[in-house]
């Protein structure tokens, strides 16, 4: 959606905040800001594997919920999980209960630690994939890009699961890879100084 609606101060704000009333405070705070920090690109990451099928609406509703659940998304303690904790997760009505997605986050875990190790952090891995300019292509025009690709394609051989080339462009437009806010929205000036003010993960 590449429409604008008015904000609730008078500024123009992307379409899609229109579907619910608390998508104002996560579009103005969240998203679109660049993220550095390798537990919270975690979160993000899980989480949107964890929207796949559902809304968004749905996942940011249970935030809390997931973060209590997995450790903060703390990936060295969610690594550790066993069949014990998939099981107290299947239970958890807090979160989604699915089993592949559960799984696929602790399994995520533990190939974060290997990054870690092999990359330095995982922001130093996401960061390289930033795109240059992209003339001509419309905020919020599509759904995937070259760069999403090339991510989903290296985590998969690496051993991630659940994160598709759809999946990682949600989170390359969550954790500011990019700025995909519309034109005149209110936020989208603000969101290009973040990330011209942000030193990059060598």
């Amino acid at each position: 959606m590449t429409g604008l609606i008015e904000g609730p101060d008078g500024r123009p704000r992307c379409g899609w905040c229109a579907a619910a009333p608390e998508f104002f405070d996560y579009h103005d705070r969240e998203w679109g800001y660049p993220v550095v920090d390798d537990q919270r690109l975690f979160e993000k990451l899980c989480l949107e594997s964890f929207q796949s099928g559902l809304s968004w609406r749905t996942i940011l509703s249970k935030r809390e919920n997931f973060r209590a659940a997995f450790a903060g998304f703390d990936f060295h303690q969610v690594a550790r999980f066993g069949e014990a904790d998939v099981a107290r997760l299947l239970q958890d009505a807090g979160i989604i209960r699915h089993r592949g997605k559960i799984e696929a986050t602790i399994n995520n875990a533990a190939r974060a630690c290997e990054m870690v190790e092999a990359e330095g952090s995982l922001a130093a891995f996401f960061w390289r994939y930033e795109p240059g300019a992209e003339p001509g292509v419309t905020p919020q025009s599509r759904s995937v890009s070259p760069a999403s690709q090339a991510i989903a394609k290296e985590l998969k051989k690496r051993g991630w699961k659940f994160l598709g080339p759809t999946t990682i462009f949600a989170f390359m437009q969550a954790m500011g890879l990019i700025n995909d806010h519309a034109e005149g929205c209110a936020m989208r000036e603000v969101s290009e100084a973040a990330r011209a003010g942000l030193k990059r993960p060598a």
